[in-house]
């Protein structure tokens, strides 16, 4: 009768191990940068691309999209995410048709439409630049959790910036998935962004 009970937990053992095993492979690969799906941050926005135009989250569904804050004044953090941003979708050959990415400026009083449209596509043509009011940009960094804040300069118009230094990663149904903080650099952003797709195939 042990003999019997024994052999019945062993059995029974090996039948949760080999569920557990076909569980994780069934499991996606996890990602490189922070997965936040799921949040209560970030639902949307509502503001104007360069050429004035109304512009929400709505208009980039069936993309993956990246948008990072930042200012076009900024010496190295946004110019460096940005080049790494253009590396990204060049990496992803004819999957970067599927991803877009948005520059959110913080510096409204700087960052005309004009500077925008030449500064952002600099990068890559098919980046965008997006502005608002000072209200409506505050109103969309509250909605990110994003920190910003005029540093004097030497003189009034020489100010700085500074502000939250991550891009936030939306997959093609519109839904927040991944916070990327500067400086985890292309590649894990790269094996991130190859996951969302793949979702939606």
């Amino acid at each position: 009768m042990t003999r019997v009970w024994n052999a019945s937990w062993l059995i029974l053992g090996v039948l949760v191990a080999v569920v557990a095993g076909c569980s994780e492979r069934s499991q996606p690969p996890p990602f490189k940068t922070t997965d936040i799906t799921g949040a209560d941050f970030g639902k949307g926005f509502d503001l104007l691309d360069a050429s004035g135009k109304p512009t929400s989250l709505a208009d980039f569904r069936g993309k993956v999209l990246v948008l990072f804050f930042g200012f076009t004044h900024c010496p190295d953090i946004c110019p460096g995410t940005l080049a790494e941003l253009a590396l990204v979708k060049k990496e992803l050959g004819a999957d970067g048709d599927r991803m877009q990415v948005a520059f959110v400026t913080v510096d409204p009083e700087r960052d005309r439409p004009e500077i925008l449209k030449e500064y952002v596509p600099a990068f890559d043509p098919t980046f965008v630049g997006l502005y608002g009011d000072a209200e409506a940009i505050a109103r969309t960094a509250k909605e990110f959790k994003v920190y910003y804040k005029k540093v004097p300069g030497s003189t009034p118009e020489t100010y700085s910036i500074d502000h939250t230094a991550a891009a936030y990663v939306f997959d093609p149904k519109g839904r927040l998935r991944l916070f990327a903080s500067y400086g985890q650099g292309p590649d894990a952003l790269t094996h991130d962004i190859r996951l969302l797709l793949r979702e939606t195939r």
